[in-house]
């Protein structure tokens, strides 16, 4: 069996506008509270559960891999609300797009300052390009 994650609880000073706007960016619903959360499921198996019991919380970082169309989407909403975006998580705000393996990538603020990211090539498969980089750069010296 392949191993999934289910849900993950995201600390809200206001849930429900931190729901509502996260859905918004992203394209999804928000079909309101379920007991102590306010859950956005964001595919078939995995919901962003948002949770305003918690004070004092620090700032979390989401990354999303998703297609091109999906981050064109995600990235026009991100333009539309005048939020401010960056290239990379030390220049959050640079307005600029990054580049991720050969793909994009962005980084933007939520409501309660958690970073999100979009990206349209895979942690991993950038990851592994850098390795493979530095592998073939040590065997040529």
């Amino acid at each position: 069996m392949a191993i999934t994650l289910d849900h993950t609880i995201v600390p809200a000073h206001d849930k429900v506008a931190a729901a509502k706007f996260f859905a918004k960016l992203f394209g999804l619903n928000y079909e309101g509270e379920f007991g102590p959360f306010a859950p956005v499921q964001v595919n078939q198996t995995f919901s962003m559960d948002f949770d305003d019991r918690w004070k004092g919380f620090g700032v979390h970082h989401y990354a999303f891999h998703v297609n091109d169309q999906e981050f064109d989407a995600i990235f026009g909403r991100i333009k539309e609300q005048g939020l401010k975006y960056g290239s990379a998580p030390w220049s959050s705000e640079d307005m600029q797009v990054g580049d991720a393996g050969g793909g994009r990538v962005v980084y933007f603020r939520e409501l309660s300052n958690h970073m999100l990211e979009i990206r349209t090539v895979p942690s991993l498969v950038q990851i592994n390009q850098i390795k493979k980089a530095a592998e073939r750069a040590r065997a040529a010296t």
